[in-house]
């Protein structure tokens, strides 16, 4: 049994939440998703900014001197932006990190120094010197690291500024809910572990849990019976066998088609507030993201207006 199966037993217990931020705008809209946990599960936060190496374009060999007044004019503007932004968690108990290097190399290495539970980042869904990236640093980042990883997409933004403007009024922190849950799987042997965790989630915010199978491929079996559809239900009831501790009975699905768009498509009209999502971890190319294929979390996580919380195998 691996230590992510140890935590997730019957019951999700989140002591520390890692919160790794920009200071964009983006990024800081994930902020009310984890006091709301926090407050949940009695959390400590974890707040951490990751400044990169200075890089030069212009040709010949800088003076000593001038990188270390770059180093310590960025590294002093990040620790008034750290402050400022911990003075939004007064009443949580929290601890702040400026490093410096690759952000995924200093995520990874926190998430054992402080025995992270869940990481939670923003992300722009787009390119940009600096940011928390799809494609490249959050992707490699919910692939690489141990914890599950709860990622705030740039169409959660909206919803999002809503929560935010309550800060500013020094009013308690949003109680964010997460009523409707889906959890799209592609019925590997992981599933079940991953539906455990689905599971908890939805019972200790009473949710309404659907549970999603797409199946991409279905080759010349679309007319077999049982067809592909009805054994895909009976594997989905399967990963819940205890539905009477869930508040709600829970809902199966099987769709045939695009995962991505299905996924977003179910979430849609369930009108979910968080998806749960299985990957893979790293490997040599980076399209082998996930189970469902190259590009679908970096296409769910895009589109979604909701968070994603990808579970590493």
């Amino acid at each position: 049994m691996n230590l992510l199966e140890q935590r997730i037993g019957s019951t999700v217990a989140i002591k520390n939440i890692l919160f790794a931020t920009d200071f964009s705008e983006v990024s800081e809209a994930a902020l009310p998703y984890v006091t709301a946990l926090s407050l949940r599960y009695g959390s400590t936060v974890h707040m951490v900014h990751v400044l990169p190496e200075v890089v030069f374009l212009r040709p010949g060999a800088p003076d000593p001197a001038m990188i270390g007044s770059i180093y310590e004019d960025a590294h002093s503007d990040a620790q008034e932006k750290m402050q400022q932004l911990a003075k939004r968690l007064r009443g949580f108990p929290h601890e702040t990190y400026v490093r410096h290097g690759e952000v995924r190399d200093v995520v990874a290495k926190l998430i054992p120094e402080q025995k992270i539970d869940l990481l939670v980042l923003g992300t722009h869904g787009r390119t940009g010197l600096g940011k928390l990236i799809m494609g490249s640093v959050a992707e490699a980042i919910f692939r690489q690291v141990t914890c599950p990883v709860m990622t705030i997409g740039p169409r959660v933004l909206a919803s999002a500024k809503m929560l935010n403007s309550r800060y500013e009024r020094d009013l308690p922190p949003t109680q964010i809910k997460f009523r409707q849950i889906l959890y799209a799987t592609d019925l590997q042997p992981d599933a079940a572990r991953d539906a455990s965790y689905a599971v908890s989630l939805a019972q200790e915010f009473q949710s309404r849990l659907t549970l999603l199978h797409v199946i991409e491929d279905f080759g010349e079996h679309l007319h077999e019976r049982p067809g592909p559809i009805d054994s895909a239900l009976r594997k989905l009831e399967e990963l819940v066998p205890d539905q009477d501790s869930l508040r709600y009975p829970p809902e199966f699905a099987a769709e045939y088609g695009p995962a991505a768009e299905l996924i977003l498509q179910t979430a849609g009209e369930h009108e979910a507030d968080l998806i749960i999502l299985g990957c893979r971890p790293a490997a040599e190319q980076l399209s082998a993201a996930t189970h469902f294929g190259g590009s679908t979390a970096h296409k769910v996580v895009a589109g979604a207006t909701c968070p994603v919380l990808t579970i590493r195998d």
